[in-house]
């Protein structure tokens, strides 16, 4: 049970730094806060299948969860790689 509650604060942290982005994107229209704020959504969205469907898996499938989790940190690294190219200029 404990461990169900801490999974649930570890959700609402990351749906809090989701929400956080997102003013940000809306402020200034920079796609690296909107691609931050997805991140984060997506890894709330791994904290609330873990705990839902997680427990009810075999061992052996449960790896399969952990593609959420690996889309969003595609996602940030995708999303500073495109912040430092756009500042390049061509030769």
């Amino acid at each position: 049970m404990l461990k169900t509650l801490l999974d649930g604060a570890v959700m609402m942290a990351y749906l809090a730094c989701a929400l956080f982005f997102l003013r940000f994107y809306l402020q200034s229209k920079d796609r690296l806060f909107a691609l931050f704020s997805l991140a984060f959504t997506l890894m709330g969205l791994h904290n609330v299948l873990g705990t839902v469907v997680g427990p009810d898996l075999d061992t052996e499938r449960i790896h399969y969860l952990f593609v959420v989790r690996l889309v969003a940190y595609l996602l940030i690294l995708g999303a500073i790689w495109d912040k430092n190219r756009a500042g390049r200029k061509p030769r």
